[in-house]
């Protein structure tokens, strides 16, 4: 293929498996495209007739894809995507069969909603749960599937999923922004979009070294491993050379990816070795959330036809780096502006900075709801160090542009870093934002040009709750700066002592220096009150807080029935992965590490009696036998410890109360009986531990 100029190649097959709108033109009579259109423009519903046209032209084109079934594909409060298929022939007279798929059957599906997780929406005995076609999105054909991507409601009608409010918190943020605009004298545009392109790291490593690990089949991480020999430390694999099986591996995954119309761009080694990373191009926040969960399902097939295993966990390893996923956010008008960008006039620069002071405050108002957005068990391993971000929320933005709200602030001239004046709002700025100042790698929300980066994210995690947030709580700041400026008399001067208050008030969250050092840690918790919260179980009970729920309720994003039924599925899905996690390192421990303990254990012994026997001193082997016999009982006592947690866990109630028991008890106990593991492997033959070691799965790929 590369020898056919694969540019070329590449503009051909991109999105080749997707109803994209270029598929519709040609497909669908006039008015049915136009309507389609209207529908992805303004969220406006189809007649029944025009979504029989759509359903039609959608069948015969998947169809010649070999495609036999369709299916809604949805996003349930699993964080994962799932999918029921149904084959599109339906009986004929005298034993033959139709193929056939109705307008009825794309825009609404039926399916057992009794298993997914609900938060206590509805009844495991209540089985009906519908999917709706989310049309902004676009169709594609997989595995001889047509996938319509769908949101999914209960019976009674309470969102089941994280699509449906990603897509409402992009409709309150247009509505919102618009007035803005208005503000500024713009009627061109009557839609803000907001634009997401997650950045997605991830390991790789081989099948058959996986394979041999029940911790990493069961729970995507290493329960258990010595810390190898070299880790990150000489930082040789950051951005080094990509070697023949993991570049054939990536070549394959584009290819793979551009098929779906994924915009993925850019691959890279990452840190850790192992470690990769693969960053798309921006596009719409629900398209990128869509993408995104296909990216994380093909890069987990591609990597089994190459013989290797991909890891989402966020921390598969200890000691090393663990992987993210930075989200990078911004707006964009439909007249052709983003909103982040401070633009060529003293207009444009005004308007910027009046975004800019919303997404300040809104940050800073709402800091527990961004954290908790990256609150899972497995991220509570990453956040804090290696790149990872602390747990505390705050803001970067760069020397310049501290400097153009601190002048905002006193009402001063700007003096810029070349020593020269600017009257906010009246002369144009200079180009500060986008290479004036470096990016900030410890800061959890970080202004890199004409858009934030939110570096918190798990690299397992959906996209959407994040979004979601950001979404709703910038919206809410424009409207509280619509509400005071509409109807000003002095629009300018109004809007720059808003600007200005706003600033003084919430600049706290602002902070441009190392969020890994312990000076910030106590100038952020005891000085500006910021917000420390550690670990999950802290962090999500912030969802139902009377303000969040206040927010979510104005702009209809959540009901506060829904926003507790997520509290309740996240604390419960924490206790979840704690106990299997903790389960399987009681199995692996009973069943394969005491057993090898005990056979080393059992070969140095008869070495040592063997010495003995030939008048040979055999002082190593006793101290050795000595030292493994006492690991191996401490090994088999603190696993009955974490036993006794474990049933201890059951009996605490559900919800807050067990997942801080988990947090506290049980995965304290974990970490005690895994270092005496760990010590343990350290003294064992390699020949003779049950599992491969850290530098076999991390350095023979």
């Amino acid at each position: 293929m590369s020898e056919q100029n694969p540019a070329k190649l590449v503009t051909e097959y991109f999105g080749c498996n997707v109803f994209s709108d270029k598929v519709m033109r040609e497909r669908l009579p006039k008015d049915v495209y136009r309507a389609v259109r209207r529908t992805k423009k303004l969220g406006c519903a189809l007649a029944p007739e025009i979504s029989g046209a759509v359903a039609h032209a959608m069948k015969e084109w998947a169809i010649e894809k070999g495609a036999t079934h369709y299916t809604h594909w949805f996003q349930p409060m699993t964080g994962v995507t799932a999918e029921k298929h149904d084959a599109f022939l339906n009986p004929a007279e005298r034993g033959g069969i139709l193929l056939e798929f109705s307008g009825k059957e794309l825009i609404k599906g039926e399916a057992d909603a009794s298993s997914f997780p609900s938060g206590g929406l509805r009844s495991t005995f209540e089985a009906r749960g519908y999917t709706a076609w989310d049309p902004t999105s676009n169709a594609f054909v997989k595995d001889g599937s047509l996938y319509i991507p769908t949101a999914f409601s209960s019976y009674t009608g309470d969102t089941l999923d994280k699509k449906t409010p990603l897509l409402r918190s992009m409709d309150v943020l247009s509505q919102q922004a618009l007035r803005i605009l208005r503000l500024f004298g713009n009627t061109t545009a009557t839609r803000v979009i907001t634009t997401a392109g997650p950045e997605q790291e991830y390991f790789l490593i081989d099948k058959k070294l996986f394979e041999a690990r029940e911790d990493l089949i069961i729970t995507g991480r290493t329960l258990f491993g010595a810390k190898p020999p070299k880790g990150q430390e000489l930082e040789d694999h950051y951005y080094g050379n990509i070697n023949k099986r993991v570049s054939d591996y990536m070549k394959d995954l584009d290819e793979e990816l551009w098929k779906l119309g994924v915009y993925a761009k850019t691959k890279h080694n990452e840190v850790a070795p192992a470690q990769h990373e693969l960053a798309p191009v921006f596009t719409n926040t629900n398209i990128a959330a869509d993408h995104n969960q296909l990216t994380m399902e093909i890069m987990k097939k591609v990597a089994t036809k190459h013989g290797l295993y991909c890891l989402l966990h966020e921390k598969p390893f200890a000691g090393v780096n663990g992987s993210g996923k930075h989200n990078n956010w911004s707006m964009a008008s439909n007249d052709g502006q983003n909103l982040l960008d401070p633009g060529d006039c003293p207009q444009d620069n005004l308007q910027f900075l009046t975004f800019l002071c919303a997404i300040i405050k809104g940050v800073h108002e709402y800091a527990p709801l961004l954290r908790l957005s990256a609150a899972s068990a497995g991220n509570d391993h990453r956040l804090g160090a290696n790149e990872a971000p602390p747990a505390i929320v705050s803001m970067f933005i760069g020397t310049e542009l501290q400097g153009v709200i601190d002048a905002l602030e006193v009402g001063e001239k700007y003096r810029s870093t070349d020593d020269k004046t600017f009257e906010i709002g009246v002369d144009v700025l200079p180009d500060f934002p986008k290479d004036t100042t470096d990016r900030n790698r410890t800061s959890p929300f970080a202004f890199t040009g004409n858009k934030f980066e939110f570096r918190m994210l798990g690299s397992a995690d959906s996209i959407s709750c994040t979004n979601t947030i950001i979404n709703t709580i910038v919206a809410e700041e424009l409207c509280q700066i619509a509400d005071a400026l509409e109807g000003s008399q002095d629009f300018t001067g109004d809007l720059k002592k808003l600007l200005a208050k706003i600033i003084s008030e919430h600049k706290s969250i602002i902070y441009n220096g190392n969020g890994y050092s312990d000076e910030w840690l106590d100038e952020a918790v005891n000085v500006r009150h910021l917000p420390n919260l550690v670990s999950t179980p802290d962090a999500l009970p912030e969802y139902i807080t009377p303000k969040s729920v206040a927010l979510f309720e104005k702009f209809k994003v959540y009901t506060e029935a829904e926003l507790r039924a997520r509290t309740e599925v996240l604390l419960e899905n924490y206790s979840k992965v704690i106990n299997i996690e903790a389960l399987t390192m009681i199995d692996m421990v009973k069943k394969k590490i005491v057993p090898a303990c005990l056979d080393y254990t059992k070969k140095v012994c008869e070495t040592g009696t063997l010495k003995r026997e030939l008048g040979i001193s055999s002082g190593i082997e006793t101290e050795l036998a000595a030292k493994l016999s006492a690991l191996t009982d401490a090994i088999y006592r603190e696993t009955a410890v974490l036993e006794e947690k474990v049933i201890t866990a059951q009996d605490k109630n559900a919800g807050l109360e067990m997942a801080r028991f988990y947090r506290d008890e049980v995965f304290a106990q974990m970490q005690t009986l895994r270092a005496i593991v760990d010590e343990t492997e350290t003294n064992v033959s390699e020949d003779s531990w049950p599992l491969p070691s850290y530098s076999k799965l991390l350095f023979t790929v």
